[in-house]
């Protein structure tokens, strides 16, 4: 659902997402590296940085049992208005 959302959105999904691992880029290094501090400051979720195949993006991993539907869609919601809010 991350992939399917964030891609809905404009936003580049680098991986096949095989299991509960989703890494998004939001342009070039640089905007993506001020995406994630955002969404780490803004709290809502949180989401690492990594660099996959040369290029840097966002990790996202889903891994508790905890995690609902409604979490997933507010993450969502979040990463997109954080995102979209940056030049």
């Amino acid at each position: 659902r991350f992939a399917e959302g964030l891609s809905a959105a404009g936003f580049e999904i680098l991986n096949e997402v095989v299991l509960n691992q989703v890494l998004v880029a939001f342009g070039d290094a640089e905007r993506t590296a001020r995406v994630i501090a955002a969404i780490q400051a803004e709290g809502t979720c949180w989401a690492g940085i990594t660099v996959w195949q040369g290029r840097t993006a966002m990790r996202i991993s889903v891994i508790s049992w905890a995690t609902s539907d409604a979490d997933v869609e507010r993450s969502i919601d979040a990463i997109i208005r954080t995102a979209s809010a940056l030049p």
